[in-house]
């Protein structure tokens, strides 16, 4: 019963099912042509297929290009028209189907044309005159109705007969102007749908340029390097481009030509005289094209074209120079010899010529056309030099240069007498002129020089002069000298005379100007100067029976006065004067006599003292001003003022004040102070060719003297000084590299050098670890483990503190002194004197740590074997310390330098852990800090408070390790890194628990048995 009824049901289901039922979104559709647009079919019910046709009633299939069929799901379908045309009007059908079941619907797709400007440009452009076409062509269906605007207004072609419109639609302007520019509206109107459109068309009217010349002829000048401009104004619209044409070629910008931007201006470069002639100015625009001619006249600078080096040999009849010019206009031609000028017509005559006329008609000018020649006849070696050819007309001149060259034999010149002494060397000056070159040799007593047995004598040649040095051993060296001169064209030969020169004689002096403390000697040379240039005058003056004081002033041609400084005021004086040169010392003139002059005072009473008792205070007056001179130094733009004292006003010269500037500013360069026994001032940096005032005042007590000025100029740029010059006089790049080099290694090396004595490193560091023994950092981690071994090895044992003093290595006094203690060496041993060794005292402050190790290393230079680790222990029960007494034992005067000299050495204190002798009642070690010394007469002691100790027996192996752990809280040091700790000795005393600490500025080591040292300042605990 069950089954029947569900079959029953389920054939309901199926029927109800079958029935099918579609519906098409839109149900109508209007499309424009060029749009798209799409249908959606949708389906109720099953449906196994859905399809789509077309108005043909073919079936649509979905791949087809401008309708395409989409189905989405099981009951809709998408048909999509895209870009319309007329051909996709029409009535679309859509199917669904289910087996034997069918369902459809449909939908008519209408198409239609909107407005559409097919040909509408914008702008349209029109020539000035031209019967224009305005083109506006529409498309729609229906077709449309053509409406044309201009600004704002309906064109009433009734009212215009300018105006038509074609049956096309076009608008027809007969003879368009300027004024019709401008937009137009193109309206079109559908009445069925009421559709309008409208475009907007721009109209430009074009005009026909005009062109004008700036200049219808243009001048330039050819062959010197300049330019030609060459200009037309040109308008029109559109703005027309202008270009140039010459020869019917057209010129374009390149080497030869430039434009300007608009093409207006033409500029031809580099002007030759094949570039005369008319160029054309062309301006072009839409409308059409105008020209304009522009000439260009071109002239020539003069230009030599031929002139050629000529070659004669003396006494020849003559010899003719050839000069060939060309220009436009065409050149006149001219010739020049040194200061002499000769034309054509003229004759001149080397004796005469200011007055160009020669009655011997040596010289002849000769021109034709554009060749000039110049003869010279009977020709002389004064003949050779350079010739001056100078073409020139009214736009320039050239000028060039010719050689001509005369072949003669030698001709010797030179100063005949030399001066000199024995034993001063001596140049003689053989000047040769000859050509060509000539081979000069000396002789004397017709033995050519230098002989075998003249050892004295040096020849060195130049190109135009031989010179003979001298150097006379006897007086048999004086004498008469031959110089031979020889070349092809002859030889020539002079005697020079070399004479023994003498002292200068005595110089007169004129007048003594006296001063008050100084006077000015006004004197005339000598008149025999011996023979050689006198080098400095020497002056001596005294008190009348007393003995002579002098002083020696360098010569120079303009001296001619001699201040004598350093004079007493009111004293009579004897002075006089000799000369010196090379050779020695001249005979001193008659002595004169002068008396100084009085300090000069000045005298006030003061008012406000009662007149009764008025009293005169004598004043010290200002200084005079003193006197100046300039030296030019070798280099250009330093100077030297030298200045000389003057009266001094009756109170000391305090200092000099010296200011300068340039002529040409206002500002004063800033004051130089010197003091009260400068002479001079060097100027140094100044400025080339420039001329500069410099004032010096003297000052006393009193005050400032007036200044004294002087002028002078540097010397000109150095830059301009021909490459002949000597060029050592400054450093070259290579040089300042080097010192660049130099300093950048020193400053290395001075870092190197820091970090060696403040970190322990650096290759300074690696060079003391590697060659000389020094211990790095690195092996304090080797020192701790053997420490530790040592320490533990007996531990009840008591360690032995050691503190040793190296003395670079250096014996004791004695020679043999004691060796380095070791485990069996007695502690009451006294200690050995050492004289030469300096103690340092470091304030040590307590920490609050337990239990504490104090760590130093340090390598001995024999091998790393001889390593050791320093550690001070604190003791089991608290012991109250005495102060410590840190005196050395030597003497009280040793102990307080060497305190006082508190240095930095190198590394701590070491403490030999290797074993010992055990003490009866040991007593715990405990450190005490050490003030600064004090003077007393006991010596630099001081007192503070014990360090007490907590009981630390039961961690004697906690304290072995204590370097990873305690170690940074042993002691506090007055100083930020170990190596300011310089070193500690701990003193055990069995009464009185007391410490010592010694330091030394020497390295401080413990040695190992084996390698025993001696030392003059040992101490054991």
């Amino acid at each position: 019963m069950l089954q029947t009824r569900d079959l029953i049901w389920g054939l309901l289901f199926i029927g109800c099912a079958a029935a099918i039922q579609v519906q098409i979104t839109p149900t109508q559709g209007e499309i424009s042509v060029g749009e798209s647009k799409f249908f959606l079919c949708e389906v109720v019910g099953d449906a196994k297929d859905i399809d789509w046709y077309a108005p043909s009633g073919e079936k649509i299939l979905p791949n087809m290009p401008d309708i395409f069929v989409n189905r989405a799901d099981e009951t809709t379908s998408t048909l999509t028209i895209y870009h319309a045309n007329v051909d996709s009007a029409g009535i679309y059908k859509c199917v669904a189907k289910n087996g034997d079941k069918e369902a459809q619907a449909t939908v008519q797709v209408k198409i239609f044309q909107k407005i559409t400007f097919a040909s509408a440009p914008s702008p349209q452009e029109f020539n000035e005159g031209d019967d224009a076409d305005i083109v506006c062509n529409v498309v729609s269906s229906p077709p449309p109705t053509i409406i044309w605007k201009h600004k704002g207004s309906k064109i009433q072609v009734a009212k215009d007969v300018r105006y038509k419109i074609m049956d096309n639609g076009h608008l027809q302007i007969r003879g368009i102007k300027k004024i019709d520019e401008g937009m137009y509206n193109c309206e079109a109107r559908v009445m069925a749908r009421g559709e309008i459109d409208f475009k907007m068309i721009k109209v430009v009217v074009n005009v026909l340029p005009t062109i004008r010349a700036r200049l219808s002829e243009v001048n330039a000048t050819a062959d010197i390097g300049s330019s030609a401009l060459l200009a037309c104004d040109a308008d029109g619209f559109p703005e027309p481009t202008v270009t140039w044409a010459h020869n019917n070629i057209v010129l374009e910008t390149g080497d030869k030509y430039s434009l300007n931007e608009d093409g207006s201006e033409l500029v031809i470069k580099d002007v030759k005289k094949v570039d005369e002639g008319d160029y054309t100015c062309i301006a072009k625009n839409k409308a059409g094209e105008k020209a304009e001619e522009v000439s260009l006249n071109v002239f020539v600078q003069p230009k030599i074209t031929y002139l050629n080096n000529q070659t004669a040999s003396e006494f020849d009849n003559q010899v003719t120079l050839t000069c060939e010019a060309l220009g436009d206009p065409t050149p006149t031609i001219s010739w020049s010899f040194e200061n002499r000028v000769f034309t054509e017509g003229e004759q001149a005559s080397w004796t005469r010529p200011d007055k160009y006329e020669s009655l011997d008609r040596n010289i002849v000018v000769r021109s034709h056309a554009r060749v000039s020649s110049l003869t010279l006849k009977n020709i002389v070696f004064t003949y050779a030099g350079q010739y001056l050819c100078t073409a020139s007309n009214s736009i320039g001149q050239d000028n060039q240069h010719m050689y001509l060259e005369v072949r003669y034999a030698p001709k010797i010149q030179g100063r005949v007498t030399v001066y000199t002494w024995e034993g001063n060397a001596a140049n003689i000056s053989c000047e040769v002129e000859a050509h060509p070159g000539a081979s000069v040799v000396w002789f004397r007593d017709g033995l050519q020089l230098p002989s075998a047995n003249t050892t004295n004598m040096k020849i060195y040649n130049t190109q135009s002069v031989s010179y003979l040095e001298i150097t006379p051993d006897s007086q048999s060296d004086f004498g008469s000298y031959n110089c031979t001169a020889t070349n092809a064209m002859g030889t020539d030969s002079k005697e020079f005379l070399l004479i023994q020169a003498e002292v200068p004689s005595s110089p007169e002096i004129q007048q003594v100007e006296p001063f008050s403390s100084t006077a000015v000697v006004a004197f005339e040379e000598p008149d025999s100067m011996g023979g050689v240039p006198i080098i400095k005058y020497k002056v001596e003056w005294r008190l009348p029976g007393q003995d002579w004081t002098g002083s020696e002033h360098d010569a120079n041609d303009e001296m001619t006065t001699i201040t004598i400084v350093g004079l007493k005021p009111e004293t009579t004086y004897e002075v006089k004067m000799s000369a010196i040169n090379g050779k020695g010392e001249g005979e001193s003139s008659l002595a004169s006599t002068f008396k100084t002059e009085p300090v000069q005072y000045s005298f006030t009473i003061s008012s406000e003292i009662p007149t009764t008792i008025a009293a005169t205070t004598m004043a010290i007056r200002e200084p005079s001003a003193p006197i100046l001179e300039v030296k030019v130094q070798d280099k250009g733009n330093t100077l030297k003022v030298n200045w000389i004292k003057q009266d001094d006003g009756g109170s000391p010269i305090k200092h000099y004040l010296v200011r300068y500037k340039a002529k040409h500013v206002s500002d004063w360069k800033p004051e130089i102070r010197l003091p009260y026994n400068s002479e001079y001032v060097m100027l140094n940096g100044l400025d080339w060719n420039t001329e500069y005032e410099v004032h010096v005042v003297a000052e006393n007590q009193q005050g400032k003297s007036e200044p004294a000025v002087i002028s002078f100029r540097t010397a000109t740029d150095p830059t301009t000084i021909p490459d002949a010059v000597d060029s050592s006089s400054g450093l070259g790049t290579g040089a300042i590299v080097g010192i660049l080099i130099v300093v950048f290694f020193l400053l290395l090396l001075g870092v190197d050098v820091t970090c060696y004595f403040l970190n322990k490193c650096g290759l300074l560091m690696c060079i003391a670890v590697n060659f000389c023994g020094k211990a790095g950092p690195g092996a304090k981690s080797k020192d701790i483990e053997e420490g530790k071994a040592a320490f533990t090895k007996d531990e009840s044992k008591e360690p032995i503190v050691e503190v040793r003093t190296e003395e670079e290595h250096i014996p004791n006094q004695g020679g043999g002194g004691p060796t380095e203690p070791n485990e069996t060496t007695p502690l009451t041993e006294p200690e050995p004197a050492a004289a030469d060794t300096t103690s340092t005292v470091v304030n040590l402050l307590p920490c609050t740590a337990t239990n504490s190790v104090a760590e130093s290393f340090s390598t001995a230079q024999s091998s790393p074997a001889s390593e050791s680790i320093t550690l001070t222990t604190s003791a089991s029960s608290p012991t109250k310390a005495a102060p410590a007494n840190s005196s050395p034992k030597n003497s009280p005067a040793a102990q307080s330098s060497s305190l006082n000299a508190n240095t930095q050495p190198d590394v701590g204190p070491l403490v030999d852990l290797s074993d010992t002798p055990k003490v009866p009642s040991p007593t715990p070690l405990v450190s005490e800090p050490v003030s600064p010394p004090s003077t007393n007469a006991d010596g630099p002691q001081s007192q503070r408070d014990p360090v007490k100790a907590p009981d630390s027996t039961q961690n004697k192996d906690s304290q072995v390790d204590g370097p990873t752990k305690d170690a940074p809280n042993i002691l506090c040091t007055g100083s930020t890194t170990p190596a300011q700790n310089d070193g500690k000795t701990v003193k055990d005393d069995k009464t009185k628990g007391q410490t010592e600490l010694k330091n030394a500025t020497d390295e401080v080591k413990t040695v190992p048995n084996e390698a025993p040292q001696t030392n003059g300042n040992e101490s054991k605990a």
